[in-house]
């Protein structure tokens, strides 16, 4: 129903955001951690508000850049929400997993949230079964259905991408902000259910591990830690 939405971002979390499009403000459920650069360039340069829930109103938002987020609606008797993407390969994705039998919408994400996209296409694809276990929420048996149904697919999907016959998605890094990030990424796990003593272990941890400035690599290294 809706390919993509472009318009200013309003108001970010680490896993939701709203797209103000010409006054219509639209809630999305997206990957933690991931961002979504502009489109065009605009006055401030900068991406989205604090991850606070707070809403840029008046000029702020008039002024802040233009973003293009594609976007899948999933339709249930009870409601209906959308999803977005800072691309489309990484949409496609998100579908795949949705063919998976056991896997909703809640856990697809969660699984885009704990692997940036290559690395989860070469998990499945080198059926690297303890990685994906590793993602909250992800039993071995949902691991090994998701093995059995999109293995061949992931194979097939980074062939292509190696060939440079597929643009690839690319995630943007977030801003440099030192402790700022690992707060950040601490949020990110408190807001998908990690009592905060444990997403605070999990992120100090990742943060040893990795650089502590990139809050979507924080995010997915800790996720790999429960």
């Amino acid at each position: 129903m809706y390919e993509y939405l472009e318009g200013r971002i309003a108001s970010r979390s680490a896993s939701r955001l709203v797209i103000d499009v010409s006054g219509v403000g639209y809630d999305l459920a997206v990957p933690l951690g991931v961002t979504f650069g502009p489109l065009r360039a605009a006055h401030d340069g900068g991406e989205a508000p604090p991850s606070t829930g707070a809403f840029r109103t008046g000029e702020e938002l008039r002024t802040s850049p233009l973003v293009r987020i594609f976007t899948h609606l999933n339709v249930r008797e009870d409601c209906q929400e959308l999803f977005g993407f800072p691309d489309r390969a990484s949409r496609e994705l998100f579908r795949m997993l949705l063919r998976v039998r056991g896997v909703g919408p809640t856990m697809a994400l969660g699984v885009l949230s704990g692997f940036a996209r290559l690395e989860l296409l070469e998990a499945i694809a080198e059926e690297r079964i303890a990685d994906l276990v590793r993602i909250k929420g992800v039993g071995r048996k949902t691991a090994q259905q998701i093995l059995l149904d999109l293995g061949e697919l992931a194979k097939k999907q980074l062939a292509l991408e190696n060939s440079g016959a597929v643009a690839g998605g690319v995630l943007h890094p977030p801003p440099s902000a030192g402790r700022e990030n690992l707060e950040d990424a601490i949020s990110a796990l408190v807001s998908i259910g990690f009592p905060e003593k444990e997403a605070r272990k999990n992120v100090e941890r990742a943060a040893l591990e990795v650089d502590h400035k990139d809050v979507e690599l924080l995010v997915r290294t800790a996720l790999q830690r429960t």
